[in-house]
């Protein structure tokens, strides 16, 4: 009886303030009208409505976790061409090889069993030693290679690591001897795509067992220069490369953020004889960066990956010079559309963190927001589990490339490196352009520009007319 009243009161009190705003929203002329919130958040997006007020009240930079929410690469208008017929699907006892070498012309190429690597996440500067622990572990488990990311050399990581690439970098940390001969590959770290080269300090961020680490004095700062220190000028990148290669003999690679400069870019890159490039667009993650570097700054992934490989088969190095994708690729399908586009492997780290964290977000959840279990900084790192993280990050690249090898199957091949632009389709005439495919609105071999289009064929009018009957 006494829940019945109580449950009767509620409901009349609840039906009573619903009736007066409704009453207010359909009465109230829009400047007292409660719903004029609803309109403003759509005009203006609760995001920049958000972050208007954090700028409001703190004055100064702010930066997002995780990276942009803008994403121009439009993969999903990219399909995959299975056959049936005319070319039969691959034997399913057939095995399908999935692994990949980084820097083929290297004195010590880097071998991998999957074409998946993890990108650059900073121990300090963006998460907490469990977390890059879990990453390597994980990595091994699955036979690919982990990244140091801007940070100094941890034995921890190098430990857990099979494969470690290490970043030659702005902050300098790892630039030294004693760091560079234990690494697998050296990856010369001039910029990203969540912040392109822009400089980066903090005392804030950093804890006394880094301070202590990088002989920092009490508030100096950690900082991340636009500039590897000692390069003022072309030349000196030349020479770091040619040096570094020279030195370790493992491949010397070169990071950027996307630039529609890409070509100038790469004609640096080429001439120094790197051992792969990697193409990091402006969908990329970072533990934090400033909102407009992360919107407003860099080209998007798929149209850098692009002009990146079309670069390198013209200049005759693209045997020679590996090319990995990095930036807002999550899935497998986005994995295997970037190496049919050229990229012979791909780097994950937003989407790499999630599947490391898997249930484990829980314990977040919801008082806190997720990232604050792996971030160096996070409230809840030490509650990271390692083993059970490594786990679920090793069985999430398992599950990625048996899906691609099913894909592989059903287009006909028996190796992932066999995928290229012929094996894709967009339905977007514009991409078709851009990219060198096919259109899906005309046949293979009659592909038709779109109107005013000074346009490049499309990927299976550059094959010879009874080339597609014999392809593997």
């Amino acid at each position: 009886m006494f829940r019945w009243m109580i449950r009767k009161m509620t409901n009349g009190v609840m039906d009573t303030m619903a009736d007066h705003y409704m009453k207010r929203m359909m009465q109230d002329p829009y400047t007292e009208n409660v719903f004029s919130m609803f309109a403003i958040m759509q005009k203006l997006t609760p995001r920049a409505i958000i972050e208007a007020g954090i700028r409001a009240e703190s004055g100064k930079v702010i930066e997002r976790t995780l990276g942009s929410t803008i994403v121009l690469s439009d993969w999903h208008k990219i399909l995959l061409n299975p056959v049936h017929m005319f070319r039969l699907p691959t034997q399913d006892d057939v095995p399908i090889q999935t692994g990949v070498t980084i820097g083929p012309q290297a004195k010590k190429p880097l071998n991998l069993e999957i074409p998946i690597l993890i990108s650059g996440m900073s121990y300090g500067g963006a998460i907490s030693l469990k977390a890059k622990a879990a990453l390597a572990r994980g990595a091994s488990i699955a036979g690919t290679a982990t990244n140091s990311g801007e940070a100094l050399f941890i034995n921890e990581e190098r430990r857990e690591a099979k494969f470690f690439i290490g970043q030659y970098h702005r902050g300098g940390w790892m630039n030294i001897d004693e760091s560079l001969r234990q690494l697998d590959a050296i990856e010369i770290q001039l910029g990203q795509g969540a912040r392109a080269a822009a400089p980066s300090m903090g005392s804030h961020q950093i804890g006394e067992d880094l301070r202590i680490t990088k002989k920092l004095k009490p508030g100096e700062n950690s900082v991340i220069h636009s500039r590897i220190p000692g390069v003022n000028k072309t030349e000196d990148i030349i020479s770091l490369v040619q040096n570094l290669k020279n030195k370790y003999g493992v491949p010397v690679g070169i990071k950027i953020c996307a630039t529609h400069f890409m070509e100038r870019e790469l004609d640096v890159a080429v001439q120094a004889g790197v051992d792969y490039f990697v193409v990091d667009g402006a969908e990329a993650g970072t533990q934090g960066g400033p909102t407009t570097l992360q919107d407003d700054v860099g080209l998007p992934t798929l149209f850098a990956l692009a002009r990146t490989v079309q670069y390198l088969e013209e200049h005759g190095v693209k045997q020679s010079i590996s090319v990995i994708a990095s930036g807002g690729l999550t899935t497998p399908g986005h994995f295997l559309k970037a190496m049919a586009l050229g990229a012979d492997a791909v780097y994950i780290g937003s989407i790499a963190l999630i599947a490391l964290l898997q249930t484990q977000i829980a314990e977040a959840l919801p008082t806190e927001p997720p990232p604050q279990i792996p971030l160096y900084l996070g409230k809840l790192k030490e509650d990271l589990d390692v083993e059970k993280g490594a786990e679920h990050l090793a069985n999430f690249l398992k599950s990625s490339v048996e899906e691609m090898k099913l894909v592989a199957y059903a287009l006909g091949k028996t190796d992932l490196a066999q995928i290229n632009k012929m094996d894709l389709v967009t339905v977007d005439r514009d991409l078709a352009q851009v990219l060198q495919i096919d259109y899906a609105g005309f046949p293979p071999g009659k592909q038709k520009p779109s109107p005013g289009a000074n346009v490049t064929p499309g990927a299976t009018e550059m094959m010879d007319p009874d080339e597609s009957l014999h392809l593997q």
